[in-house]
């Protein structure tokens, strides 16, 4: 075990951050209208009394962008906690199907399942992960039978107060990061670094963001509006449900 070095954390961060936001930026910049309407449901944005191609417009970005967003930073924290693992326990990357991280600590081998918080998934998708726990453990004893193995799911935030599992541990939060590194305070020390760069690259996002909510405002009215400027509801309906494609204008 190495000691934690927070000026090679804050290194890293600074180096990979930008990631974060290359990614937000590329899929903001690739989102199409078209691609998430078909997605969206119709009769929500009836229900919530939205009269105004803007309203509509922006409850779909603004939704598509809180999904992508979690699941981007998602995969970042990923990255930089398998960096501090390696650090102090010479941890890597897994190449197991399920599994982010290896590492071994007091003749145990640990695999770990990273996910950004603790409710991540629904009963289906928990019970893949502990197939996958199952499979890893199964693969790894192929070379040593005796081999001690603990698997993990660990989140990136928030609490969890139910630990062992059965067949996993859960660590969530500062118990977390105190488990892959050693240390209890990391999950606050690696808050500032985060905000490398970050009103410029907002900024950048922003300007980006109210491109795109003017463009497909633009595009939306276009398509499915009527000449009064009232929203032509039954088209919309229909290009979302219909059994017919209609193409956009």
């Amino acid at each position: 075990m190495e000691k934690l070095n927070l000026d090679l954390v804050n290194q890293y961060v600074s180096e990979h951050i930008g990631e974060f936001h290359n990614k937000r930026i590329a899929s903001l910049d690739s989102l199409s209208l078209k691609k998430v309407l078909s997605r969206k449901n119709p009769y929500l944005y009836k229900t919530k009394n939205m009269q105004t191609s803007e309203m509509i417009v922006r409850s779909i970005v603004d939704a598509h962008i809180s999904s992508n967003e979690e699941t981007i930073f998602g995969d970042w924290l990923e990255g930089l906690a398998i960096f501090i693992n390696k650090q102090v326990y010479g941890g890597w990357k897994s190449g197991i199907l399920g599994i982010d991280l290896e590492f071994d600590l007091s003749e145990i081998r640990y695999i770990v399942n990273i996910k950004s918080g603790p409710n991540w998934g629904n009963k289906s998708q928990i019970d893949k992960m502990k197939a996958d726990f199952t499979s890893a453990k199964r693969t790894l004893r192929t070379s040593n039978s005796k081999l001690n193995i603990i698997a993990i799911n660990g989140c990136c935030y928030g609490r969890n107060n139910k630990i062992d599992k059965g067949d996993y541990f859960k660590y969530c939060g500062q118990k977390f990061w105190e488990f892959i590194s050693g240390s209890d305070s990391l999950y606050t020390e690696i808050i500032n670094p985060l905000g490398y760069q970050a009103k410029k690259r907002n900024d950048e996002y922003a300007e980006l963001y109210s491109n795109r909510i003017n463009l497909f405002t633009s595009a939306f009215s276009d398509s499915f509006c009527l000449s009064s400027g009232a929203i032509d509801w039954d088209k919309l309906v229909k290009f979302n449900s219909g059994k017919e494609t209609i193409k956009l204008s």
